[in-house]
């Protein structure tokens, strides 16, 4: 018997299909996401996707690329003005990183390779270079600031694959802190010093970009 391929549903774009995966990580979790589910919220059949995009590792890469296109998308080639450009880089990262936080695991896993983000990368890297950036210097200064970005967005809200919702948090300890045992913990959670995640982030890009503008 012949297997029917089911076509492509009219007015759906790989960019809606992953924009969908998108929303539903958000929503339901990384570990949730199957290609059945997907389509049922896109009102297709499974089948349907596979027009799109071939199987679920790819889906799970075109999450990660799509999120560096919504980040990197008005965001211009670096020259000699690199330090601002990385600044910029590292806090639209983390802006595009936040609206969607169940991506964050893939994020720290899954390095962005489709050609379109290859490109992207050769984009940046020769800006760089112009700007007297060695190439070397240039990879690395790039996948650091991105480094750090990511697990500091994973440590300010990412979740437990699978156990959403079950983090631990710093105040719900409040009321189990003796104050002559942690005065400085118990000080912290009253007053929020140096809990403050915009500020913190901010800080820590600029020391980093700092550092790397210092080196001869």
């Amino acid at each position: 018997m012949a297997v029917r391929r089911v076509g492509a549903k009219a007015g759906l774009s790989r960019e809606q299909v992953f924009d969908a995966a998108l929303d539903f990580v958000d929503a339901h979790g990384l570990p949730a996401l199957s290609m059945r589910k997907l389509g049922a919220a896109l009102g297709v059949e499974a089948m349907t996707l596979y027009n799109y995009v071939p199987n679920k590792d790819a889906l799970l890469d075109g999450l990660v690329d799509r999120v560096m296109e919504t980040a990197f998308a008005d965001l211009d080639s670096p020259g000699a003005s690199w330090v601002p450009w990385l600044r910029s880089f590292a806090h639209a990262l983390r802006q595009a990183l936040l609206a969607h936080p169940g991506v964050l695991p893939l994020a720290g896993t899954r390095p962005v390779n489709s050609p379109d983000a290859l490109r992207m990368s050769e984009r940046w890297l020769a800006g760089m270079r112009a700007g007297g950036v060695p190439l070397g210097r240039a990879m690395d200064v790039v996948n650091v600031v991105a480094t750090f970005t990511i697990g500091h967005t994973l440590a300010e809200a990412g979740r437990t694959p699978g156990h959403e919702g079950t983090e631990p948090n710093l105040d719900d300890r409040a009321d189990e802190l003796d104050p002559a045992e942690f005065p400085n913990l118990t000080e912290v959670i009253a007053t929020r010093a140096g809990l403050d995640f915009d500020s913190r982030f901010t800080e820590a890009i600029d020391i980093l970009l700092a550092g790397y503008a210092a080196l001869p």
